[in-house]
């Protein structure tokens, strides 16, 4: 169950020393954001992905497909594994977004790089998708504050009843920082997020099967396609936003702009 790691490598562009060092960790995640587009399509059409290596090389990797946080971090956990990082699996609760006293369930996946001769370890993440999502891995430090370009992360530690430390990612947002997501160094296992990932597939109320959510971090840019709202986010801020006509416009876009080709024939709900 190894990731071919030179395919890997040609399908984000990527090409050094393949030692875990952080200068590694930092290029290797950088160019899987920019490399892989966020998507989150099997759900929206009616199944689970699976999580299963073998399967996300076939998708992620030799085809022109992307997935959401499961998929994406549980690669980039294979690849970075074989590289010789100590990973350490972790779930978050999404806070951006939530209306004030909104608790949402622990549903994101993220991991922990131990780097060997490192003081401190570092956050990876390139499954959150969004333009508040991380570039590259910034270190697991309280008031850590990371430029990755063209973002602009910190991790405080936020309140918290638990007997744990709760960290909290958070991005400038051009003179404030906005909260993206909230988590403990608690450590998950793979099957733990079968169960997650199986329900945030197939429950009814999931917004990932109610909609479709598309994502693209390219040098420059930042694409979403939400629905059929298609938003360009350059990296000075500016925005433009329209909306696609049909189901045909959307799958024509998500090909050319974002890099995700479905089977000739696909409906898309809606």
């Amino acid at each position: 169950m190894t990731l071919d790691l030179d395919a890997y490598f040609a399908r984000i562009g990527w090409s050094g020393e393949r030692r875990p060092t952080v200068e590694v960790l930092r290029s290797v995640h950088r160019a899987h954001l920019l490399g892989i587009p966020f998507e989150n399509l099997e759900p929206l059409l009616g199944s689970a992905p699976s999580l299963a290596v073998p399967d996300l090389e076939r998708k992620l990797v030799r085809s022109e497909r992307g997935g959401y946080c499961y998929e994406h971090n549980t690669l980039l956990t294979a690849a970075l594994t074989q590289l010789g990082f100590h990973v350490t699996l972790l779930t978050a609760r999404v806070v951006v977004g939530a209306a004030p006293g909104d608790i949402r369930p622990r549903t994101h996946m993220l991991m922990r790089v131990d780097v060997e001769g490192e003081r401190a370890p570092w956050l990876a993440d390139v499954g959150f998708g969004s333009n508040g999502g991380l570039v590259e891995p910034i270190p697991l430090v309280v008031d850590a504050e990371l430029l990755d370009t063209p973002r602009r992360h910190r991790l405080v530690h936020a309140p918290h009843d638990g007997p744990l430390e709760m960290w909290e990612l958070q991005t400038d947002k051009g003179g404030y920082w906005e909260p993206q997501y909230e988590f403990t160094l608690e450590p998950f296992e793979a099957p733990d997020y079968d169960v997650i990932n199986w329900h945030i597939a197939t429950n009814p109320r999931s917004p990932f099967r109610q909609a479709l959510y598309a994502q693209r971090t390219l040098p420059g840019v930042h694409r979403a396609l939400s629905g059929r709202t298609l938003v360009y986010t350059a990296d000075d801020g500016s925005v433009d936003e329209r909306e696609l006509s049909d189901s045909a416009e959307v799958l024509r876009v998500l090909a050319e702009d974002f890099g995700v080709r479905m089977p000739e024939g696909t409906v898309l709900p809606g």
